[in-house]
């Protein structure tokens, strides 16, 4: 079993003053939500950052992880 290093979720924030509070990558005004309907629709890290050439590919890891443990919080609420 391969174990992956956790995502450095400190890379995602979300400001009021910023996308109206939205999650982005830290630094940018890149909101995760764009990252992730880039990846839902096959782009890959490359490509993204090939348009958004501010983010590494930490941070898309980073807003992956965000997305998921968002949903997952949001799942359990909804339980």
């Amino acid at each position: 079993m391969d174990l992956q290093p956790v995502p450095d979720l400190t890379r995602i924030v979300a400001d009021p003053d910023i996308l109206v509070g939205k999650p982005v990558v830290r630094g940018t005004r890149v909101p995760v939500e764009l990252i992730v309907t880039f990846v839902e629709t096959g782009h890959t890290p490359a490509e993204i950052i090939a348009a958004y050439p501010q983010l590494t590919d930490a941070d898309i890891t980073a807003a992956l992880a965000y997305a998921r443990a968002e949903e997952a919080r949001t799942e359990i609420r909804e339980w």
